[in-house]
Parts: C-alpha cells; sequence; structure tokens
C-alpha cells in the first residue's frame, strides 16, 4: 500500500484538487494510527498497513465531499479536553475557549475563588462550555441547557466521559428556567449568530454538515440575542455576570441590547486573538477596584 508519506502526499493533493485544507490529511493519518504528531514524522518512511490505508482513503473522500474532520474522527479538542461530536452539535471552536477563559476570570473577581455559584450555559451543544466550566471551576453548580434533545445526549456522553457533574435542561432559551423560577448569578451562551444570508458564502463542511439551528438566527444573526436580553432580567440574580459570545462586528448591537434590558449593568467588549470583537461581558454588581485587566 506504500509508506506512510506516500499516503499524505496523496491525501494533501486530493484535497488541494477539492479545495480543502490539505493538513487535513495529517489530522486523520493520525487518528487512524493512533499517534501524535512528532511519533508521524518519525514514521513517514514505514510501510502502511493496508485495512489502516484504506479507512484513511475513505476518510479522505469523505471530507473532500464535505462532511468535517471533526465528525468523521468524532471528537474535537477544546481547553485541552476531548469532546465527542456529531452531526447534531455544533464543532467547538478555539475562540470559544476564551469565553470560557474570560468568564472564569470574571466569576472570580465578582464572587471569589471559592463561593459556590450557579451557572447556566444556554445552548449548550456538545457541553463544550458547561462542562469545560465546571471540570476548571469545580465549586460551581453548572447547568446546561438546549432545545435539541439529541444534543443534550452528547453532553451528557461527554459528562460522563469527563466525570463533569453538570445538570442537563431540555427547553428552549431560557424558558424553562422562567416557568420554574430558576434563578442564576452567571448565564453564559454561545448561541447561533450567522445572518442567514451568510449561508451563500459559506463553505460546504459547515453548512452542509452542522446543524442550522447552531448557526443561523435571522436575517441578521441577532434574533436569539434579542430573546435572551428579553428573558435575562427574570433569571439573574441582583449580582450578576452575562457573557455571549457574538459574531464579528455584533459586539455594538448585542451591547445595546443588553444595555436597554439592564440598566445598571457594566458591559465590556472583549476581541479575540485576531482582534475581532468577539465576546461581550455585562456585570451587575460591584467588582473590586484591585480586580483588573487588560482587554487584547
Amino acid at each position: 500500500m506504500g509508506k506512510v508519506y506516500e499516503a499524505l502526499q496523496w491525501a494533501s493533493s486530493f484535497f488541494s484538487e477539492h479545495k480543502r485544507d490539505e493538513n487535513a490529511g495529517e489530522l486523520l493519518l493520525r487518528f487512524f494510527l493512533h499517534m501524535d504528531r512528532s511519533t508521524l514524522l518519525a514514521n513517514l518512511r514505514e510501510e502502511l498497513d493496508q485495512d489502516v490505508f484504506f479507512r484513511f482513503q475513505d476518510a479522505v473522500i469523505l471530507h473532500a465531499e464535505g462532511k468535517p474532520v471533526q465528525y468523521i474522527m468524532g471528537f474535537e479538542e477544546f481547553y485541552g479536553r476531548s469532546f465527542a461530536v456529531n452531526e447534531h452539535v455544533l464543532i467547538p471552536r478555539p475562540e470559544t475557549e476564551e469565553l470560557v477563559l474570560g468568564a472564569i476570570q470574571r466569576i472570580e473577581e465578582l464572587f471569589g475563588k471559592n463561593e459556590v455559584v450557579d451557572v447556566v450555559d444556554v445552548g449548550t451543544g456538545s457541553g463544550a462550555i458547561a462542562l469545560t466550566l465546571k471540570l476548571e471551576r469545580p465549586q460551581l453548580n453548572v447547568t446546561a441547557s438546549d432545545i435539541s434533545e439529541a444534543a443534550l445526549r452528547v453532553a451528557s456522553e461527554n459528562a460522563a466521559h469527563l466525570s463533569a457533574d453538570v445538570q442537563f435542561e431540555t427547553g428552549d432559551l431560557l424558558q424553562p428556567f422562567l416557568e420554574k423560577g430558576k434563578k442564576f448569578a452567571v448565564v453564559i451562551s454561545n448561541p447561533p449568530y450567522i445572518p442567514l444570508e451568510d449561508k451563500r458564502s459559506m463553505s460546504v463542511v459547515v453548512t452542509d454538515h452542522e446543524p442550522h439551528g447552531a448557526l443561523f438566527a435571522g436575517e441578521d444573526g441577532l434574533d436569539l440575542y434579542r430573546r435572551l436580553a428579553e428573558e435575562l432580567p427574570f433569571v439573574l440574580k441582583e449580582k450578576a455576570l452575562v457573557g455571549f459570545e457574538v459574531g464579528a462586528g455584533q459586539s455594538e448591537a448585542v451591547t445595546g441590547l443588553l444595555q436597554q434590558a439592564l440598566p445598571t449593568a457594566k458591559i465590556e467588549t472583549v476581541y479575540d486573538i485576531n482582534g475581532k470583537d468577539r465576546i461581550v461581558f455585562a456585570t451587575i454588581g460591584s467588582v473590586p477596584d484591585t480586580a483588573k485587566r487588560q482587554n487584547s
């Protein structure tokens, strides 16, 4: 079947022809060989097992046709942990790690490092945000909600695999908590925020495979933020933190929605590693003057 480097060269050429990321071949072959990158590079001249090559070949063709590499492998890395993913959940993105990090920093500033704080992750998908918050700060009392029962099954499996003690709730945004009179000190969400018209210019790897309900939110992408802003005042405790991931260019509009809904809140925009406005935080209640950060 040839050597490892020959399989990689074939995949790279095949992906180039189909306008896919040529590096995907290395990710897939490492997956089938159960190797990290350094081990793969050390074995480039080794013969490739026939069964491994055929499975690798099938996966390369699937990705060339548009199926995301993460769905083929069945997982994605997030905050140093492996999360199972499938077509029912959005694939976690690196930018969302910045939302988690920023939320942890602000929770500790607002409530201290040891206080038990009720947190909800709205639209949890794979559970990446909720489970990471719980695993990084075990004293948090974390609930994860989603309108999709299929997504919650994935999140529950990830919680079991990672031994994260998180509660799950099925429902539309904050509705289940409004109905129960449940209040939270922290509301975190990475809701759908892509305008419908953007679908035409997006890769089929995303639009044909990832769940549309986790991607698109009306003509301007702000539909879910409008609804969340309406519901937030009724589920937040007197001292609270809200953290939203937003699409690039949406922070001003989301800030306006939060200012209207939460007049006393201090609202800030955080820019991601690429310099795009990516996160909006709203803080209600006093933060000690000694707690200062610099937003990049």
